[in-house]
């Protein structure tokens, strides 16, 4: 099992209830793989250094967990196709 670290970007178009949706999902997606959420921080609505797809802020999430070397993958393969999505980055932390 490796520890990780993300961080993740919803677009401001999505509603309070989106979001909770899509922090559920990804939290849930560890879980369910057998591994286990350390920390889950909602960082809150920022602004960008510069427009990114045409929006000027994003709600940030920071979320460390432990689980197998394939759920990364996985959970990228889902961002790609989720929703209200922006920006992403997994971080393999030393043992």
């Amino acid at each position: 099992m490796n520890k990780y670290e993300l961080l993740y970007i919803i677009s401001s178009d999505a509603d309070e209830k989106a979001r909770e949706a899509i922090i559920n999902k990804f939290a849930d997606m560890v879980t369910k793989s057998g591994g286990t959420v350390d920390q889950l921080e909602k960082i809150g609505m920022k602004k960008f250094a510069y427009p990114i797809n045409d929006k000027p802020e994003g709600f940030y999430v920071l979320m460390n967990f432990t689980s197998d070397s394939s759920l990364p993958k996985a959970m990228e393969q889902q961002m790609k196709i989720t929703e209200h999505f922006i920006r992403k980055m997994f971080v393999r932390l030393d043992k």
